[in-house]
This record gives structure tokens, C-alpha cells and sequence, in this order.
């Protein structure tokens, strides 16, 4: 279920899911706003009046500070100075998956998962870049709550989003904690602290970059436990996919395209509050009054998501890959086109690359 628009700008990516699924199985039927209904591609390496070669991307939802870095790129004229016009495409009904996988759009945000998902569907996707390092999801309770270990969730209610991860995730957290892993599910109608607080569940997902900084700065605290404290895979929460169809044609623009992005990205890491303000800048009508809260978001991703342990922006793992496809496939989240569970676990060579990084991005 997507929450309403004015239920905040930037819930969970397990708010996309179904969508996700659903555009890949049943084709795509309909188009973001910014492409209109005659089904006009939204990508292609054509050139403008400018003489800069066009390149779209899908935004996952309203512009947010997983964005920071691409909206830096284009104000800074990054993309520009590579020989490049960057499309941003706003998200509407068809999933940022949905558009690249059909080649809709050139390139698109995703999630570890949800990519994963959709390539085992039959969707031809690749991520190319990790946005984010770090895993942008947490269990949340109410900071005046008794509950000080996921053990002590069983039994109590969730508020979740209706993600095939949510529950197998939590119950592995959980029983990883010492409980049973056994508890109430119900799917969240609003933001996560609200629905805590109004008594409707014990406990969320909230986003740690976000979600949790919005609840302290409304007096609605949480207490959060971090996942992977627990020894649930990382996940690579932010990403940037794009189509093999679209890599084997345009390698030396997606290089250059990524080049602008992890250059975006390095300006973001090191100035949060320049940077923050230049997304702010871009997406007045829809940040400009949650000013305090995208600062304080874009400074937390700066210092602790943006660059892995070895200071390296947009570098993915195949350990990290492995171990989260691994946790997918024995959990039968993972179906084909069909929606029936699939037999063979995929290879994660094919479901992300480092191939198209800067050289300055290594191993």
C-alpha cells in the first residue's frame, strides 16, 4: 500500500513493492505523468538543441536526500560538463523497476531487493550504483516503551507495509534476539511513529534517515534497533539500476553519467549543508518547508552513508549481494513472472556490476 502523499515524502521502499511486482507481471499499462500516455520512451541517447546528449532517470518517490547527490550533479553541472542533459522523471503509478526493465527510462532508483525481485521476475534490470552503504531500515518502538530487545516483540503488533521481506526479516531479527519470532501484523495507513504513538501497533520499520529524525522533531521519539546488529544481511537500501539492454549500447555515457553521480555524491559527503540546500533549491514546492528535517537527514547520510568502509561512493559488494539473495531464496520470496516461488537461486553476477564506476572506485 502507498501511503498518501501527505503522509511525508519519503516512506519505505517496502511501500513499492507490490508495484514492483505488479508492473513487471502484467506489462506496463500506464506511465509517470512526466511520460505521459503514449507509451514515448522515456530514454534514449539523443541529442538536444544543446548539443548535450539526453539521459533519463526514474526517481522511487519524491525527491528526498537519497537524491542529494544527483540534484548537486545537475545544479553543479556535472552532467553537463561530461556532454550531458539529465532528465529527472518524477514517480508517479509505474515503478522506477518497471520503467528501465522496459526500457522506459535509462536509468531508475531501486532497492537491493526490490531489483532483485524484479530481474527474477523476467524484468531486464542491473544495478550500477549503490546509493546508500549503509542499510536504511530499522525496528522502531516508542522511546517510552518497555521494549528494550526484539525479543520482547513477540506477541506484540506490527505496522508494516504488506512487503514480502518484512515479515521473514523480522522474524530472523527476532528469534536472532532470543524470541519466537511470533507476533501481529497489520498494514500501516500512516508514518510509523504516528501509528505508534496513536496506540494502532508496538512496532514499525521505520527509515533511519528520515522517519527517525521526524519523529524526535514532532516529540514522538523511538527507539530503534539496527537490524544488521542482529546478523541480518546489509542491505544496499538506495540504487541506481539501469537495463542491459541499455549498458551493452551507451557504456561510455553510462560511465560518464555515473562519473557525474559519484562526483555529486563526493560534493554531498563532504558539504551536507550546500548540498542539502541545492536539493532544497530544486524541489522548493516540495522540501522547502521541511528545511530542518532534510539538513539534519542530509548530514546523517553524509557521515554515515554515502562512502562504505573503505571511503569508496557507489561500490557494491558481492558478499553483500550473495548473502541478502541467499536470505531471499530460502525464504521463498523470490517468484517468477508467474508469481510462483522459483527453484534455482540467481546468480548475483547478474544482478548488479561495478563495470561502469569511475577508475577512481576499485576493488
Amino acid at each position: 500500500m502507498i501511503p498518501p502523499p501527505d503522509k511525508g515524502v519519503r516512506p519505505p521502499n517496502l511501500t513499492r513493492r507490490s508495484l514492483v511486482a505488479l508492473g513487471l507481471g502484467a506489462g506496463v499499462t500506464a506511465l509517470t505523468a512526466w511520460g505521459g500516455g503514449s507509451g514515448r520512451n522515456l530514454g534514449g541517447a539523443g541529442t538536444g538543441a544543446s548539443g548535450l546528449t539526453q539521459v533519463s532517470l526514474a526517481l522511487d518517490w519524491t525527491p528526498n536526500t537519497n537524491h542529494t547527490g544527483i540534484y548537486v550533479a545537475q545544479q553543479l553541472g556535472y552532467f553537463a560538463q561530461r556532454g550531458l542533459d539529465l532528465r529527472i522523471v518524477p514517480y508517479g503509478s509505474t515503478a522506477p523497476e518497471v520503467l528501465v526493465s522496459t526500457h522506459k527510462a535509462d536509468f531508475g532508483i531501486s532497492y537491493q531487493d526490490g531489483l532483485t525481485e524484479a530481474a527474477v521476475s523476467g524484468g531486464d534490470i542491473v544495478s550500477v550504483f549503490a546509493i546508500t552503504q549503509k542499510t536504511d531500515v530499522c525496528i522502531g518502538v516508542r522511546a517510552d516503551s518497555s521494549i528494550t530487545s526484539p525479543a520482547q516483540l513477540d506477541g506484540k503488533t506490527y505496522a508494516g507495509y504488506g512487503g514480502p521481506m518484512e515479515v521473514p526479516m523480522l522474524q530472523y531479527v527476532i528469534k536472532a534476539a532470543g524470541g519466537t519470532g511470533q507476533f501481529k501484523n497489520v498494514t500501516l495507513n500512516t508514518d510509523a511513529y504516528q501509528a505508534l504513538y496513536a496506540g494502532q501497533a508496538d512496532f514499525a520499520m521505520p527509515e533511519p534517515t528520515w522517519e527517525v529524525i521526524q519523529a524526535a522533531m514532532v516529540g514522538k521519539p523511538l527507539r530503534t534497533f539496527d537490524v544488521t546488529a542482529y546478523g541480518f544481511p546489509a542491505i544496499y537500501s538506495a540504487i541506481i539500476a539501469s537495463s542491459n539492454r541499455y549498458l551493452v549500447g551507451n557504456g561510455d555515457l553510462a560511465r560518464r553519467f555515473l562519473a557525474a553521480i559519484e562526483e555529486g555524491y563526493a560534493y554531498a559527503t563532504a558539504h551536507p549543508t550546500e548540498a542539502a540546500n541545492l536539493l532544497i533549491q530544486a524541489n522548493e514546492s516540495v522540501l522547502g518547508t521541511q528545511r530542518a528535517l532534510v539538513l539534519k537527514s542530509a548530514q546523517l547520510e553524509a557521515s554515515e552513508y554515502y562512502k562504505d568502509t573503505a571511503g569508496q561512493i557507489g561500490y557494491q559488494s558481492q558478499d553483500r549481494w550473495q548473502a541478502l539473495t541467499d536470505f531471499m531464496f530460502r525464504n521463498g520470496i523470490l517468484t517468477d513472472a508467474s508469481g510462483k516461488p522459483i527453484t534455482t537461486e540467481p546468480k548475483v553476477s547478474t544482478l548488479f556490476t561495478n563495470a561502469y564506476l569511475p577508475a577512481s572506485v576499485t576493488a
